[in-house]
């Protein structure tokens, strides 16, 4: 299994308690979510009918200001699992992919899976000659950026652009989505991050017309869930929210880093999301804040390194604050 965030069943197994004793700040995942509307009955008695994913779509369109085709997906993730094979089906010969890298795992591992050749590379102008190119933007774990004309830049050298957007929400003046629907790039947006709703697992993909076609034919007829629907109609309606949260989750990230800093801590990157820290040992800093059942992450390829989320509340702080600062 490959190594993520939001893996609660390991931080119990190692160090007890139940999920409700623990704080989870590995994954990046707004702590306040967006409340849940009252949902009809028929969302989960019958099944996702086309109107109410067309309806999901236009609102989608409107709160990212686009008019570009879109896809629905069951997270951003879901869309990964689909990219190998929208240029690469069974029996094709082999093709390469550049990934920037280091970032999300699932990319390249993906890819790989699906007999692709990858390489993970470390600036835009590496991916030049790719049939298939990745950039996650901002980027995860260390919230690395990337402008709209240097990405517009690589798309001319490439065979198709997948522009990850996971962490988007937080920063619009990077989004590719004003270029939406130009041939050869693809946009990816999760719905879970910034809402704070990873369970309803809903994403988008943008693209061309062609390409969202050939996307839908691979999601088959049902794609996300009619609560998914429900919901993400709701929350992306709703601006006021989205733009209060943006402005707290911003004003929270001096806080968020004078916590760390107090404890010893380097910053190294990040974003309003999460914040990426350099520590003396990542998993004694990790172990450290466990034992106080506040859960983080660590990565395997960096003894350095280590993820936080921000808190969700005074009293989520608060432990924070005092895991930190306990000798």
């Amino acid at each position: 299994m490959r190594d993520h965030g939001g893996n609660m069943d390991r931080a119990i197994t190692a160090y007890g308690g139940t999920a409700g004793d623990w704080i989870d700040l590995s994954t990046g995942i707004n702590r306040v979510a967006f409340p849940l509307p009252d949902l009809p009955p028929e969302v989960w008695t019958m099944l996702p009918t086309h109107a109410a994913m067309q309806a999901l779509r236009k609102t989608a369109g409107r709160h990212y200001a686009t008019h570009a085709p879109v896809l629905a997906t069951a997270g951003a993730q879901a869309a990964i699992q689909m990219m190998p094979w929208l240029d690469n089906p069974p029996g094709q010969t082999r093709r390469l992919a550049r990934v920037v890298a280091p970032t999300y795992n699932e990319h390249a591992a993906v890819l790989r899976a699906a007999g692709w050749q990858v390489e993970e590379v470390a600036h835009l102008a590496d991916l030049a000659g790719a049939d298939l190119a990745v950039v996650v933007n901002p980027n995860n774990p260390d919230g690395r950026s990337h402008g709209q004309a240097d990405l517009l830049d690589v798309l001319g050298t490439v065979g198709r652009l997948v522009v990850d957007e996971s962490f988007g929400d937080i920063a619009p003046a990077l989004s590719m989505l004003p270029h939406a629907g130009r041939p050869g790039l693809l946009i990816l947006r999760s719905f879970g991050k910034f809402w704070g709703l990873a369970g309803v697992r809903l994403g988008f993909v943008f693209g061309s017309g062609a390409d969202i076609a050939a996307l839908s034919a691979l999601a088959g007829p049902w794609p996300v869930s009619g609560a998914a629907l429900a919901i993400g109609q709701a929350a992306l309606g709703d601006t006021a929210w989205a733009t209060e949260t943006r402005q707290r989750l911003l004003a929270e990230v001096p806080r968020m880093d004078a916590l760390a800093q107090g404890a010893g801590w380097r910053i190294d990157g990040g974003t309003a999301l999460f914040r990426l820290y350099h520590t003396h040992d990542a998993m004694l800093a990790q172990d450290r804040l466990a034992r106080a059942r506040i859960w983080s992450r660590i990565f395997p390829w960096h003894p350095t390194w280590l993820r936080l989320g921000l808190p969700g509340s005074e009293a989520e702080w608060s432990r924070l604050a005092a895991a930190l600062s306990a000798d």
